[in-house]
């Protein structure tokens, strides 16, 4: 076998190391709460394609955070409040 493939498997990076765990962990905390509102803006704009799409990709929050500031403004919402 090449040495590429002993190393990979034999003494590559494993699951288990410290790093490993705790990038999947920062990477957990840094895109729930991005994924939670955007799926709750686009459950509530009725964007059901963006919904399936932001639920599916995993894109570490990117499209996510795109999805809340770029595309989920309601089109002719009116922001101006009268009185």
């Amino acid at each position: 076998m090449s040495r590429l493939y002993h190393y990979v498997y034999n003494q590559g990076m494993q699951i288990t190391d410290p790093i490993i765990i705790t990038a999947i962990v920062i990477a957990a905390i840094w895109s729930l709460p991005w994924k939670g509102v955007s799926l709750w803006k686009a459950a509530r704009n009725g964007h059901t394609i963006w919904f399936v799409v932001l639920l599916l990709v995993n894109s570490l929050a990117v499209l996510d955070i795109l999805y809340i500031f770029v595309f989920s403004k309601k089109t002719g919402q009116n922001t101006n409040v009268q009185r």
